[in-house]
């Protein structure tokens, strides 16, 4: 028996065994799997000559569904013109995102195990990207054979749409290592004839021996400074065309300047050229950009697999019980869907029948499924997982909960944050008095020693060259990017990490946030109006249900249950309820003193929800909401951060204090309309507080617009997701205090490497001007500067520190 069986884990995925597990004899040894998937998948490598793929491995395999996923559709041939291109006559190519796909060896396995399929031409993976290129020949094999090999393996392969922006990716991708691989070979070819003119310290090598290495230097140099170097040019122009000075146009005057200066002296048979400084310099900064570059790429790999894992077809339900497999786009509200087991939720909906279990870690980073059932809300790009599931849609295409976030972030990631709009005008400051500096030097090098005056400005331009603070900040933004995402939070604004990192107040409303927004009616009581109408209680339900129903807050939910007809001119008025238009009456669902108007019978109740026509009172319903399993310790865990907790809402008095006494929050504030929340907050912000505010509802949002920092729960309004900095999709809360570790990680990262970068600055540039550093040694400081803040910034994609839960209570 292996060590994996005496450890009680799956020997493919890692996850616990269940009492009778699945053993099968592979090479001779006894392995145990959690189910008959990932026995097959570990069978089928062991048979395909593939096993080495268990000693390669840096992380546990994907489990694998014991049910197949049809994948037939792929092979329609409308959707293979959406998503593929033809190549040759016979071989068409499309491009996978790939979901599960964790290492190196998860990409080799993928590589070779696809590749055996006969028809199968090629097959590239990338493990940092997700995706995975498939070129086939449809005469020979189907594209589904492709995929349900991949999905045999555990991996679940998804449609990229975007082709045209997949193919510039790769474009990109490929010209960036292209010039650094021209600029690694030229470099060292330079650098070998450039050391043989430097070891003839004694001046014994020929003129023309000298000369020849010297032009042959040039030759090889050339493709460095203008293919390999032709991004730092084309910035410089670009630069200097909005009368600016910024790192490029100090890196390509730079390498310009040693480049032609080199020329000169082989021309004129001067002392010394500086060849292996110029192609050095390109090199290394080539260097230090690609593997920004990556990082960028990893920070972006989750957001973008978020936009693109959208299925192409999906099953709809007919009328007479059948079902018929149509592209995504022709879904509309009320359709019916059914989605099959390991399939993705085309659109938003809810569940209509049955209890199920989704995975929405593309959505939230929630690894485990979440169970759903009959009334809750699905949403598009999560997986489903055990039983099918039939939904009704109610949103699709740009208006889905999915495709509204992405749009969100992509907003974001197309703005810069004001620190790095800061740097910018740091570097482009410091790069003029650099240049002025340089031609000091140069002056005062004449004076004295006129045949080094060039090589020392040189120098200075070179070692002090402010790369380093130039991606000081971008390495650290984009990292902290990518760890956002794995956490389930989507950066709205491109100041909100920087803002969290400064905050001391934490404010949560209530309902929807700390509670798990999933309120049941307790009581229902029908006042005189009512029952002089003849209403029963299930009348009552019915006129609630329906103004709810499009509401978009968490009290919708405890009406969800209802088969209601939508009513017509609905209107939230934030902070007192909703109304609208049912059987030709006006109604108002929220607060007693909007909803009943100054008619009600009774003294003013402060305690739950009222349905009225504006004048009288017709039900009053109790409700009741539970807290989130994890909202206790996600407190103590922003206590021990040394964050102040306070509470606002809109909900009665009782209930927040009951709320606010179990978490041990000693400052709330109940009834609160939008305009007490944001005055509250602007109080706090006027006695020296930063504030952050998290919300999830429509009235959620002036005070998520006037608060430091605000987060919105993913569930949440529309409405709050645009008033946010961040989106938190995760259902956690203690997803909460990892954001705020993260915030504050990332500013310590941040000023480590201004701090670094500073520092090199101002400790080299002494030095070279005192002619003790080489050009060529001055770029292989500069360049190391660079990686070092770059290496330092990719220490963020770590696991994030978590504060120790803590059981003080709050003090005002």
């Amino acid at each position: 028996m292996t060590d994996d069986i005496a450890r009680g884990v799956c020997h493919h995925c890692g996850e616990a065994l269940p009492a009778t597990p699945v053993i099968r004899i592979v090479k001779g040894e006894s392995q145990a799997y959690c189910c008959t998937g990932c026995a097959g998948a570990a069978q089928f490598i062991s048979d395909a000559g593939l096993s080495d793929y268990y000693q390669l491995r840096a992380e546990q395999g994907q489990r694998v569904g014991e049910e197949p996923t049809d994948f037939s559709a792929f092979d329609r041939d409308d959707v293979q013109r959406e998503h593929s291109r033809q190549v040759s006559p016979e071989c068409r190519e499309i491009t996978l995102v790939v979901e599960g796909m964790r290492c190196a060896a998860c990409s080799w396995l993928i590589d070779r195990a696809v590749s055996q399929i006969d028809g199968v031409e090629e097959v590239q993976s990338n493990a940092m990207s997700g995706r995975v290129q498939v070129r086939w020949q449809p005469a020979k094999t189907q594209l589904s054979a492709a995929l349900q090999r991949l999905a045999s393996l555990g991996y679940t392969p998804h449609l990229a749409p975007g082709e045209a922006l997949e193919k510039a990716r790769i474009k990109e991708r490929n010209t960036l290592l292209m010039r650094l691989g021209v600029a690694g070979i030229g470099a060292l070819q330079t650098m070998m004839f450039a050391e043989a003119l430097y070891l003839d310290t004694a001046g014994e090598m020929s003129d023309p021996t000298r000369d020849f290495f010297r032009w042959i230097a040039f030759a090889v140099a050339a493709p460095v400074v203008f293919y390999s170097g032709w991004p730092f040019l084309v910035g410089m122009w670009r630069e200097l065309q909005h009368r600016r000075f910024g790192m490029d146009t100090l890196v390509a005057s730079s390498v310009l300047l040693a480049y032609i200066a080199s020329l000169y002296e082989t021309l004129r048979g001067g002392r010394h050229v500086w060849f292996d400084a110029a192609v050095m310099f390109v090199f290394l900064l080539l260097a230090a950009r690609y593997i920004e570059h990556m990082a960028r790429q990893r920070a972006n790999a989750a957001v973008d697999a978020l936009a693109r894992a959208r299925p192409a077809l999906a099953w709809r339900v007919l009328p007479e019980g059948g079902t018929e497999q149509v592209p995504v786009a022709q879904l509309q509200a009320e359709d019916h869907v059914r989605v099959g087991v390991g399939e993705i939720i085309p659109t938003d909906g809810d569940l209509l029948d049955g209890i199920g279990e989704v995975d929405e870690a593309l959505l939230s980073g929630e690894s485990r499924p979440v169970e759903k059932q009959i009334g809750d809300a699905l949403f598009a790009g999560s997986t489903v997982r055990r039983v099918p599931l039939q939904m009704r849609v109610t949103r699709t295409g740009q208006d889905t909960r999915l495709s509204h976030l992405v749009q969100l972030v992509e907003r974001a990631q197309n703005s810069r944050p004001r620190i790095a709009q800061l740097a910018d005008r740091i570097s482009a400051h410091f790069v003029a008095a650099l240049a002025v500096i340089a031609l000091g030097v140069y002056w005062v090098w004449s004076l004295y020693t006129p045949e080094r005056a060039f090589e020392v400005a040189l120098a200075v331009l070179v070692v002090s060259c402010p790369c380093a603070l130039s991606l000081a900040l971008p390495a650290a933004l984009a990292t902290a990017a990518g760890a956002l995402t794995r956490l389930g939070a989507l950066p709205l604004k491109p100041d909100a990490l920087t803002e969290l990192a400064e905050v001391d107040t934490v404010i949560f409303d209530k309902t929807g946030t700390l509670t798990r927004g999933r309120p049941e009616i307790r009581d229902t009581r029908l006042l005189p109006a009512a029952s002089a109408q003849g209403w029963q209680v299930a009348d009552a339900w019915r006129v609630a249900a329906a103004l709810e129903r499009e509401s978009g807050h968490p009290l919708a939910q405890a009406f969800a249950f209802i088969d209601s007809p939508a009513a017509e001119r609905v209107r939230v008025e934030p902070g007192a309820g909703v109304e609208g238009r049912l059987d030709g009456r006006s109604w108002r669902l929220g607060k007693q003193a909007w909803a009943c108007g100054l008619h009600s019978p009774g003294k003013d109740d402060d305690h739950g929800i009222w349905l009225g026509d504006g004048q009288r009172g017709w039900a009053r319903f109790e409700l009741q909401d539970a807290l989130r399993d994890d909202a206790a310790d996600a407190l103590a865990r922003l206590r021990a951060l040394g964050l102040q907790i306070e509470i606002l809402s809109g909900d009665a008095a009782q209930a927040v204090e009951a709320t606010a006494s179990e978490l041990g929050v000693s400052l709330w504030h109940a009834r609160q309309s939008p305009e007490d929340k944001l005055a509250w907050v602007r109080q706090r912000q006027f006695e020296g507080h930063r504030v952050a505010m998290l919300g999830d509802g429509i009235n959620d949002a002036p005070v998520l617009a006037g608060a430091n920092v605000s987060i919105a729960l993913g569930g949440g309004a529309s409405m709050a997701h645009r008033a946010a900095d961040l989106v938190l999709t995760a259902e956690s809360l203690l997803r909460v205090p990892e954001l705020f570790a993260l915030a504050r990680r990332t500013r310590r990262i941040i000023r480590e490497n201004l701090a670094w970068a500073l520092a090199y600055n101002l400790l080299a540039l002494p030095f070279t001007a005192m002619g003790w550093v080489t050009p060529w040694m001055a770029a292989l400081g500069m360049a190391c500067s660079s990686l070092l803040v770059t290496l330092n910034a990719l220490r963020l994609s770590r696991t994030i520190w978590q504060a120790p839960a803590s059981t003080n209570k709050d003090s005002r």
